[in-house]
């Protein structure tokens, strides 16, 4: 039941013990649809109602997030709803189809006569406890492989209800990533699928699921040790690589893996002794006498530069001293003659009369021997800074000769230094990268050690898994039973679909689960290969009918018919299941298929054909309306 809000039904369908069709008709099986226009057998809901079905089962989604969302928005308020017996008690499950997160399982309900808004919400965790304690039990639920909670019922329900996007490709592909179904079993490996399918049908039992729960545990510790062999042998090659290039060797000249260890170290040890050798023009036996030379070498420069300059310097300074000099001399000379014939400075009256007649002044007359003293002290500061002045000039040509001869030498000084210390750091590097070799020579024997003892410790690995895969092998056997009794139900089947002359078989071994169908030769076309997944599906289903295998005897197949499967043995498909119905007084199972291609005459009206679903009118969709 589908509300489009509480209260407001919007389309109820309903199941029955036995063969459930739901019918989307292709226009090319009606005249009359194509006369009417309709637009095509698909997009009516098919799918989504199984979905449906599966999400009031207890899976996590009935849609991927975008479809969700549609159906979100079209109806906000909206649930669906499914009334389920298990072991014969009624469920009435109510979960939201819109932006409600509100789920219900309420035991001995009744979708008519639940209020919703009366209702506590309590989840569906007790509704799959009883699933997995009143059908799978607790024994079997222990053996089927998984992490989450109530994974069992999940798990189960993958497999009865395949998802259409598998296109029935493979017997233990269940769930497609693109359903965005949320069951546990998409993360499976396809050897814990086949597990989870032994421990629903009773062919597994502890000894084993402990068995192959180590083997499970081996070959991942296996995976990672070979893993871990490819890095190193990777990691080996490129360094044996580099060393045959660095030393100069070809690949043809070196023997392989150990053998060649002991080569490449001689060859490195000969150039490690190649470096000792020096050159006879590089004295780098003192390096630090060299750098006392060149420290004294740029002392002296240093301090003839300095000398130079201060030559340089002087002699400027010096030709301004006498050339003041010699501008003082002549007024020096002029005082001594007016000292000698002396006139008053301040009337310019001649001495002579000045003393005749007499004068104030007088006292303040220059005096001759001062002036003469003077003279003589100018003449000989000006002897003294000539021959000062000449000995500057005569010093300057050899101080510049000292300061060239200086930085010659602080440049031979500082080049020697410096061949030496690189001749030295060449040497050096040199001997380094020579060391490094014989080093990465050693890595490369410790490296290939490992590599023998991990490739030791994944063959050890790998016998035991052999080991108990035998250990395996042997439960096999022991349950080999229950595939012999799975095997003679799906060859009936197989006969009965296809023809008496027709023989179908299922096995296990080591490698996996396989379906064969002989049919004058093993026949294994897309439309056989989905054929065998329904046949089995349906063996699987007798086999509960009794009682031998702990799945309920419940089936969805949605759209199983492949393009290129005839229509003969398609319909065949429907009158087998119909025929089930027999079995009993009455029937005991639940088949729900969807399909597109017209059922046969006598199964398209009821109590068979259940809803008949139109990709157009949007109206007879399953949700009566475009999302």
């Amino acid at each position: 039941m589908v509300w489009r809000k509480p209260g407001e039904l919007l389309r109820e369908i309903t199941l029955r013990p036995g063969l459930n069709i739901i019918w989307s008709p292709d226009p090319a099986d009606q005249i009359k649809a194509r006369q009417d226009g309709d637009a095509m057998g698909h997009g009516g809901g098919k799918s989504m109602l199984c979905r449906l079905i599966r999400y009031c089962l207890g899976e996590d989604h009935f849609a991927t997030d975008e479809q969700r969302n549609r159906v979100a928005l079209a109806f906000p308020e909206g649930l669906v709803g499914a009334e389920v017996m298990v072991a014969g008690i009624r469920w009435a499950i109510l979960r939201p189809i819109g932006t409600g997160r509100k789920h219900f399982a309420i035991r001995e309900g009744n979708l008519d006569d639940i209020k919703i808004d009366e209702l506590t919400a309590n989840g569906t965790t007790l509704f799959l406890q009883a699933i997995e304690n009143g059908i799978l039990s607790p024994d079997v639920a222990a053996l089927v492989p998984g992490d989450r909670p109530l994974h069992a019922w999940l798990i189960a329900l993958a497999w009865l209800s395949r998802d259409q996007d598998c296109r029935f490709d493979h017997v233990l592909d269940w769930r497609s990533p693109v359903s965005d179904s949320g069951s546990p079993v998409r993360s499976f490996s396809t050897t814990r699928v086949l597990d989870a399918l032994r421990a629903l049908i009773g062919a597994i039992d502890p000894e084993e699921h402990k068995v192959r729960a180590e083997i499970s545990e081996l070959e991942t510790e296996h995976q990672s040790v070979l893993q871990e062999v490819a890095h190193r042998k990777w990691e080996a090659a490129r360094l044996r690589s580099r060393l045959l290039g660095e030393l100069g060797l070809q690949e043809d000249q070196v023997p392989p893996d150990r053998l060649a260890v002991e080569q490449l170290r001689q060859t490195a040890k000969v150039q490690l002794a190649r470096t000792v050798v020096i050159d006879a023009d590089t004295d780098i036996a003192d390096i630090e006498t060299l750098r006392a030379a060149d420290d004294e070498a740029w002392r002296r420069l240093d301090a003839a530069a300095k000398a130079a300059a201060e030559v340089e310097a002087r002699i400027p300074e010096i030709e301004r001293m006498v050339s003041r000099i010699k501008g003082e001399m002549p007024t020096t000379a002029f005082a001594i003659h007016s000292s000698e014939n002396p006139v008053c400075p301040i009337c310019e009256v001649p001495i002579d009369r000045a003393l005749a007649e007499g004068c104030k002044l007088s006292h303040k007359l220059p005096d001759p021997d001062q002036l003469k003293a003077r003279r003589e002290s100018l003449e000989n500061d000006f002897k003294c800074e000539s021959l000062r002045l000449e000995e500057h000039r005569n010093r300057l040509p050899i101080v510049n000769a000292e300061l060239a001869s200086a930085r010659q030498a602080a440049k031979v000084a500082r080049n020697s230094l410096r061949s030496a210390e690189k001749a030295r750091d060449a040497r050096a590097d040199a001997w380094y990268q020579a060391r490094r070799r014989i080093d990465d020579t050693d890595r490369l024997g410790e490296l290939l050690i490992v590599i023998e003892r991990t490739q030791s410790s994944a063959d050890e690995l790998f016998a035991g898994i052999e080991k108990k895969r035998e250990h395996v092998g042997a439960h096999r056997d022991a349950q080999a039973e229950v595939f012999g009794r799975l095997s003679r139900t799906f060859d009936a089947i197989i006969r009965v679909l296809v023809g008496s002359t027709a023989r179908g078989a299922v096995t296990l071994d080591g490698k996996g689960l396989h379906l064969t169908v002989d049919m004058g030769g093993d026949r294994s076309t897309t439309a056989i290969e989905s054929l065998k997944i329904v046949a089995f599906d349906l063996a699987v289903m007798c086999v509960s009918i009794e009682g031998k295998a702990h799945v309920p005897a419940f089936l969805i197949h949605d759209s199983p018919r492949e393009a290129d499967l005839g229509l003969s043995i398609y319909h065949q498909l429907f009158e087998f299941v119909h025929g089930l119905e027999d079995v009993g007084r009455q029937p005991l199972f639940q088949y729900i298929i969807t399909t597109t291609t017209r059922p046969p005459d006598n199964l398209t009206k009821k109590p068979w054909l259940r809803e008949t679903l139109r990709g157009a009118p949007a109206e007879e969709r399953l949700m009566r309306q475009d999302l």
